[in-house]
């Protein structure tokens, strides 16, 4: 290989070591800067940080799922459409006066006191959904009161106080953080089922892939997240059910047992014990060794009206990969 060559790759791979870390200090200002907005905004109305940030954080996620919401570029991502901002009978959708906003009904603030509601603006953001939510109160039963009028969607307003009990519990915005499924000092085996036929329990597709390892290997939590779900499936068997800060689904099948005190509703975080590799599942409650022992992982992403499944194999090979090069 010619020294060009070589100087060429070397240059390739400083370049993207310092794209990416690049864009992980960008990605920590963003959080610096959105924790800041929160806690300016708890400090003005008492409403607490962490209800802000869920709610926050949930409509990033949508504004990621869906095409019909314009995707996120300020560190605020909660989003009004013009004529709720405005006012539905405001003649003027881009209104930006207070006085006038008020007088049509619209939900526009002026959180940084400027004169100005801009619906562009993160402190006039939260504002307008910071005085939406004194409406109601600021204790948690009237906070979700008011999730409920908002969004008219219980799961909606389950998700939201999912994450305000994650950021508490943690007391940080970086939830992002993943965890390989199974330990990598086990012997397992895995590749790309997601949407193969499924002919066993009915005609149907894969919904997720299987790793295949002795039973009782460790299942580990993939993410921070909530215990949404736990409990005996006819076809799942043993499973476990964790929604994460991103609004995804992870769902764990075919369990031998769960983990000492896993419960619903419990927060969990990337690499933590849930359970163990096994066999159960396809009839009553106990049922195993129908099939050979393995994980089910499934991936399933919401976005505020419905759930649907998508693959999550590329996503356990990075995870594999990070995990491994965390013990090199």
């Amino acid at each position: 290989m010619s020294r060009k060559i070589i100087a060429l790759i070397l240059c390739s791979f400083l370049l993207s070591s310092f794209n990416i870390k690049v864009q992980a200090a960008g990605e920590e200002e963003h959080l610096q800067e959105r924790m800041e907005l929160f806690k300016k905004m708890e400090a003005a109305t008492q409403i607490p940080w962490y209800y802000l940030a869920a709610v926050d954080q949930y409509e990033r996620s949508l504004r990621f799922a869906r095409k019909d919401l314009p995707k996120p570029e300020n560190p605020i991502s909660i989003y009004f459409p013009a004529s709720e901002w405005a006012g539905p009978l405001n003649p003027n959708p881009d209104d930006q006066n207070p006085k006038t906003i008020t007088f049509f009904e619209g939900i526009g603030a002026d959180g940084n006191s400027d004169g100005i509601a801009d619906r562009n603006n993160d402190e006039d953001v939260l504002a307008a959904f910071s005085h939406f939510i004194l409406n109601y109160g600021i204790d948690k039963d009237n906070f979700r009161i008011a999730l409920w009028n908002y969004y008219k969607r219980d799961k909606t307003v389950s998700m939201i106080m999912g994450k305000a009990k994650l950021y508490k519990t943690y007391g940080h915005l970086d939830l992002g953080g993943k965890a390989f499924p199974l330990p990598s000092r086990f012997n397992y085996s895995y590749k790309n089922t997601w949407g193969d036929a499924r002919g066993y329990g009915g005609r149907r597709i894969h919904e997720g892939t299987d790793l295949f390892a002795d039973y009782g290997v460790p299942v580990r939590s993939t993410s921070y997240g909530i215990v949404e779900m736990k409990g005996w499936n006819r076809f799942g068997g043993w499973r476990i059910g964790i929604r994460d800060i991103n609004n995804t689904y992870h769902y764990f099948a075919h369990l031998s047992g769960f983990a000492k005190d896993i419960e619903v509703g419990q927060t969990v975080e990337p690499g933590m014990l849930i359970g163990g590799v096994g066999s159960s599942g396809y009839g009553p409650p106990g049922t195993s060794g129908k099939f050979p022992p393995h994980l089910h992982y499934g991936m399933y992403k919401d976005n505020g009206y419905t759930e649907w499944s998508f693959d999550p194999y590329p996503y356990l090979r990075v995870w594999e990969r990070q995990d491994r090069q965390k013990k090199s």
